[in-house]
């Protein structure tokens, strides 16, 4: 196998090209090295299968999906040790292309799909993984024709953050290595502390500190009821969110449990009647049945408006994508003999389409509708996948972050719209709209990754074609995945809110709910709160006027606030983390760095895998939480106590993790 030098990307890798100028990748065109192997192939796939359940497993439960394809690509260089023969640089980039899927798809699901579990509109499997199947098909189909554009047309003048770090990791393979043993260490750790803490009762898992008499005052009295979900996983999450967005995000909780749930109190504590959209008097209520029936309502329609101002921002680059779009659908591409620029031929992706279209047809079919209706439903559905998929693209090559939510808002909103007037209405609108949503969604989540994921096989010198065709395969993997994981949770947990009778535990299922509220106003003709959500707008609003991200903080609102505390301690480790890393400066300051973030990663993908198998657990006729019980689980302020000391462990374990000196390891 030829050697290649792996050290640094070249130094126009990052710059826009002189006239006449070209980049030269790592592995030259003219460079023939194993890409699409077994080996490859197979560990994508697989990591694809983990990272999706565990992606799974964390958008359920505070509304945010994991990075997948980070972990992987570091994953991908530790497992080339295994092997006599080192993996290709080639190889790594198509293990981290499959397994990267795992997180977009993800999103198309558990933004979406859950809402019709809400709605008690169960799917089945089967048209769970169709619904992610089509609309991750068609995502990628989408997006091959703009990979000239954005990837080579456009090289130095998009900065492409993710694909940046994926890059890097995948050049600098030795250390790579040694990051890999962290990041498995981190994770088996959090794995195991996470699913024995949510599993059995071993320890409190959130910490209230009602034991206190001053907190319990102010629970009772006023309703300020302060609470914390002690997991590895949410620490994580907390991390590499950073501290301006974890403080955000926590600052939305502080206002909604804080000052709205004992304002509504302090106002309605007389009231002997309910008041709409409660069922039972406010001064029955406890703190988090305010919070459920009231304030939520307002963190909805805050994190609606949030997405509108996020739509309205993103009008010039939307405008100017389809514009891309079209002109390059129009463009006959030349077939090139070089192997760096070699897409699927265009007739292939012709045909995937067609066939996606007639996929989608029949899915939609299936329900008890017109074929006239069909027709508007696949039209809409391809629409928005086609046009939405370059916005995807332009937004994650410019800034890291796709506008999913905002976009699956705006699908569900029109097609409301567009089928109401074809007479589609309740239960059956529900399901067709959240259908519709959900390919869009999954279309728009996993163009923006594969778009990622060709700009690193550009610097690194991949064969585009076999990226795209390995995108398939992950497709297939992590629809499949993610429909059973849904389908396992979903008869272990509750998505959205607790019901009366139901025991068990729930999943907050953020983005979904909001979706489910979306659908569920437009298509039931129920009454609505629109007094509440049009507070929430308002809040929104407030914080675009202020110039501070809105949609974190309207996420802060909505999530329960033992979600959001926690992530504000993986915050402040994370500050000061990297205060410590500047101070210390050179090499082992960087290293901190390095250290902190996939330490951090390690605590999310473990602790939502022990989540996960903890689900799994519960399946098991004869399960029962007490299997493992210490003795002083029953002791709320031993039991808390405990929990709070272990919590500190993992913080410190964090902390000195990322501090110390790295050993070097031998070649």
């Amino acid at each position: 196998m030829p050697e290649v030098e792996t050290k640094s990307l070249p130094e126009n890798a990052y710059e826009p090209l002189k006239p006449g100028e070209s980049y030269p990748p790592i592995v030259a065109a003219d460079l023939r090295l194993p890409e699409l192997t077994t080996r490859s192939v197979g560990w994508g796939i697989f990591l694809c299968i983990i990272f999706t359940v565990a992606a799974a497993y964390s958008g359920l439960k505070v509304g945010q999906v994991m990075e997948s394809a980070i972990p992987i690509s570091i994953l991908a260089i530790g497992l080339a040790r295994l092997y006599r023969r080192r993996s290709s640089l080639l190889e790594n980039v198509i293990i981290t292309g499959i397994g990267g899927v795992a997180g977009p798809v993800v999103a198309g699901a558990v933004f979406t799909l859950p809402a019709l579990y809400i709605l008690k509109l169960d799917p089945h499997p089967v048209q769970t993984i169709f619904i992610c199947l089509a609309g991750g098909c068609l995502g990628v189909l989408f997006l091959i024709p703009l990979r000239r554009y954005f990837v080579r047309d456009m090289h130095g003048q998009l900065p492409y953050p993710e694909a940046t770090a994926i890059a890097e990791v995948l050049v600098t393979g030795e250390k790579g290595g040694s990051q890999a043993k962290l990041l498995l260490q981190a994770t088996a750790i959090a794995g195991v502390y996470d699913l024995f803490v949510t599993t059995f009762q071993v320890w409190k898992e959130f910490i209230d500190f009602r034991f206190v008499p001053v907190f319990r005052t102010l629970s009772e009295r006023a309703r300020m009821a302060f609470s914390f979900d002690a997991i590895g996983f949410i620490l994580g999450l907390g991390y590499v969110m950073g501290l301006r967005s974890s403080m955000i995000l926590c600052a939305g909780g502080v206002l909604s449990n804080f000052v709205l749930v004992p304002l509504i109190w302090f106002i309605g504590s007389h009231f002997d009647s309910a008041v709409y959209p409660a069922t039972i008097p406010i001064s029955s209520m406890t703190a988090v049945q305010i919070y459920r029936s009231y304030v939520r309502f307002v963190g909805v329609g805050a994190i609606a408006t949030a997405g509108i101002f996020g739509i309205v921002k993103s009008l010039r680059i939307v405008a100017s994508s389809f514009g891309i779009a079209l002109r390059v659908f129009r463009k006959k591409e030349t077939a090139t003999a070089v192997r760096t620029d070699r897409d699927i031929p265009m007739m292939s992706i012709f045909l995937g389409v067609v066939i996606g279209a007639i996929g989608v047809a029949m899915l939609l079919g299936t329900l008890p509708v017109s074929w006239s209706v069909v027709g508007i439903g696949l039209v809409l559905t391809l629409v928005f996948s086609f046009f939405f998929t370059s916005v995807a693209a332009n937004a994650i090559a410019t800034t890291a972050r796709n506008p999913v939510s905002g976009m699956t808002m705006l699908t569900i909103i029109i097609s409301c719209a567009v089928l109401l007037k074809f007479g589609l209405s309740s239960t059956t609108g529900m399901f067709f709209v959240m259908a519709i949503a959900a390919m869009v969604c999954t279309a728009l989540s996993v163009s923006g990754q594969t778009i990622t994921d060709l700009k690193t096989g550009y610097w690194l010198g991949s064969t585009p074609s076999a990226q795209e065709k390995v995108k398939f395969l992950g497709v297939i993997a992590a629809a499949v995945a993610v429909g059973f994981t849904i389908v396992m949770l979903a008869r272990t947990f509750q998505f959205g809110e607790a019901l009366p009778g139901d025991l068990r535990p729930v999943l907050a299922s953020p983005q979904a709910s909001i979706m489910k509220a979306l659908v569920e106003g437009f298509m039931s003709h129920q009454p609505i709160a629109y007094l509440l959500f049009g507070a929430g707008a308002m809040v929104a609003l407030i914080m675009e006027m202020l110039g501070q991200p809105s949609l974190i903080f309207a996420l802060g609102m909505y999530l329960p606030l033992e979600l959001n505390t926690p992530a504000l301690v993986g915050g402040f480790l994370s500050h000061y983390l990297n205060k410590r890393s500047e101070k210390t400066g050179g090499e082992h300051g960087r290293t901190i760095r390095e250290r902190g973030v996939i330490i951090a990663s390690g605590l999310m993908a473990g602790g939502a895998l022990g989540g996960v198998l903890g689900a799994a657990l519960r399946l098991i006729p004869g399960y029962r939480e007490d299997l493992i019980k210490t003795p002083f689980y029953s002791n709320d302020a031993v039991s808390q106590v405990v929990s709070a000391l272990l919590f500190v462990g993992l913080c410190l374990y964090v902390w000195f993790g990322s501090v110390r000196p790295e050993v070097v390891e031998e070649k």
